[in-house]
């Protein structure tokens, strides 16, 4: 049977290019070894394979139900899995030591958990929200809520959940009508609704803390009038708060995971709230969660990407047509080929982000901080939405690979497509990262954004120039033509995010974002592979030789479509804006 991830990738990425060990030289990793680490990722891989995967099948068929009393029912193996997660501590895992934490680096935490979204998308779900949750409140909860309700998480005795949305409200928080009002002991009362709430409601854990964005009386318009207000399933007295569990939503995939739809001060004045931080500052405060969730569904829709590709290539090698193994077919090579050079590249990315929070957070120097911060502002939306994309599209792959087998309920392929599809929606649609990423993070303080990110490919570019290793595996000219296609693409992003804002005018510069963000995206997973062949250097086998394949399909058959992309982008074509509602 496939395995879901592949160990020798992310050691591959975790040592030999990322150097994470590295980190161990930093106070706050001091007490971390190579062996301590992999310590952490025998355990995960363990844990997914024996509680997570085993019933991954099970709960797509058997979705979460509200009984008689109300209460949501769920597969005795998703509670235990999810218990067992926070037992064996892993929801501290980069957590401050005096909380309880093993102060592991982000980049160890990510391919901890990559484990468990791999084996099981749904599952890890609950684990994941409640992890994010907790960080935001350790940021900019007070000692008495960190007690309170941060500890109890860590520990896996609390869950949590992050309530945006609402019916009438999806994407634009500034519609939201939740309303929290200020009661006399200092606590607020919380009225409205909220929809599309993961993990809103179980009976996994004592009790689930919902970080609610609700608008508090004396604020501006639009989102400067948002709160942040913590409202617990359960008060501290041990009595139910007035937060109701109204429905279920029936969903494609990740049905494993609750999707709720929540009425807050259903029965009385409003849910028993307490504020974060200051009154409306609360939507600056829940971007802690969002950044940190959407680089967690970049790592969702990857986990679920690599499941398929192991599970093709396995399938491939196995079946016979024409008298020999389709793998030895090379349109079915292409197809793994492109799967590998997906799921292998958006792990890279993934990685990598997370090691730039590492020195975003430890860094020696505050300049290192710096660039690191702006770097990961900039990669955020192409970290959540590529991989959504185009791991997406491996899974089509997969399916594809596996004919018509492939789509039947009898092979896992189909559900993990299903499970996939949410990710280019939520924690951020495709479109809206495009606006986020043409709009805001590349022309972000006077262009410092995209100055960060081609000063960081020119780097590189440089390196694969000029520091190739003694007779590599790949011939020189070959690494050299991919330095210089890259150099190219970089240079002709820039070129394009002129002229777009050269008009003056944002709805034209904006039109074809999607098309921009699809570009940029590929163009950083070429960056990915470049650094990977260097890092494979002159090594020998099939592991290496397998990411020399990868990293040439990618420049041959991936890179070059964005010149198309960005010439369409670079012609302000004005198509989609003067569409009429009428033709459609």
């Amino acid at each position: 049977m496939a395995d879901f991830i592949s160990r020798a990738d992310l050691d591959f990425l975790l040592y030999d290019w990322l150097r994470v060990t590295d980190l161990t030289e930093r106070e706050r990793f001091a007490d971390h070894s190579r062996e301590t680490f992999d310590a952490v990722l025998d355990l995960s891989h363990d844990m997914a394979a024996k509680l997570y995967a085993p019933h991954n099948k099970k709960s797509d068929q058997q979705e979460p139900q509200i009984g008689p009393d109300g209460a949501v029912i769920l597969l005795d193996e998703i509670t235990a899995a999810v218990r067992a997660f926070g037992e064996a501590g892993l929801n501290a895992g980069s957590f401050d030591a005096d909380l309880g934490g093993m102060q592991l680096p982000h980049t160890l935490a990510r391919a901890s958990m990559v484990n468990f979204q791999a084996a099981n998308a749904a599952t890890s779900s609950y684990s994941f929200l409640t992890v994010g949750n907790a960080n935001l409140l350790a940021k900019y909860g007070t000692a008495e809520q960190i007690d309170t309700w941060v500890r109890p998480m860590l520990e896996g005795r609390y869950s949590g959940t992050m309530c945006l949305s609402e019916p009438q409200a999806g994407s634009s928080l500034a519609d939201i009508t939740t309303r929290a009002v200020r009661d006399d002991d200092g606590t607020y009362r919380v009225t409205g609704t909220k929809m599309w709430i993961s993990a809103g409601d179980h009976e996994i854990c004592e009790n689930i803390v919902h970080l609610v964005l609700a608008k508090i009386p004396g604020g501006g318009p639009g989102v400067k009038g948002i709160s942040l207000v913590i409202v617990p399933k359960v008060l501290e007295n041990g009595e139910r708060n007035d937060v109701a569990l109204v429905g279920l939503n029936h969903k494609m995939g990740n049905r494993g995971t609750t999707n709720t739809l929540l009425n807050f001060g259903e029965k009385s004045s409003g849910a028993v709230g307490y504020l974060v931080g200051e009154e409306h500052r609360g939507l600056s405060y829940m971007f802690n969660m969002m950044n940190e969730a959407r680089i967690g569904v970049g790592f969702l829709a990857t986990a679920l990407g690599y499941a398929g590709y192991l599970q093709s290539v396995e399938y491939a090698k196995l079946r016979v047509q024409g008298g020999v193994p389709i793998i030895k077919h090379a349109d079915v090579t292409r197809m793994l080929l492109a799967q590998k050079s997906y799921v292998e590249g958006a792990l890279a990315l993934g990685l990598y982000a997370s090691r730039l929070l590492d020195e975003e957070t430890t860094a020696p120097t505050a300049a290192a901080r710096a660039r690191a911060h702006t770097l990961l502002e900039v990669l955020t939306p192409i970290v959540k939405s590529w991989p959504s994309q185009w791991c997406l599209e491996a899974n089509s792959l997969a399916i594809q690979v596996h004919g018509g087998y492939g789509y039947t309920r009898e092979f896992d392929v189909e559900q993990f497509y299903r499970d996939n599809r949410l990710n280019p929606i939520h924690e951020g649609t495709h479109g809206i990262h495009g606006l986020d990423l043409l709009g805001r993070k590349m022309i972000m303080d006077s262009g410092a954004g995209f100055a960060a990110l081609a000063e960081a490919i020119g780097e590189t570019v440089q390196r694969a120039r000029t520091a190739l290793p003694p007779e590599p595996c790949l011939p020189p000219e070959l690494v050299e033509g991919y330095a210089d296609q890259l150099a190219t693409a970089i240079t002709r992003l820039g070129q394009v995010t002129e002229s777009v804002w050269a008009t003056g005018d944002p709805a034209l510069a904006l039109a074809n974002a999607t098309a921009y963000l699809e570009a940029a995206g590929h163009i950083v997973v070429a960056w990915m592979w470049l650094e990977q062949v260097l890092a494979v250097g002159n090594l020998e086998g099939d592991f290496y030789d397998g990411k020399r394949a990868a990293a040439q399909y990618f420049f041959r058959y991936e890179l070059p479509k964005t010149g198309p992309q960005l010439d369409l982008v670079d012609s302000l074509d004005r198509t989609t804006l003067d569409a009429n509602p009428a033709w459609f």
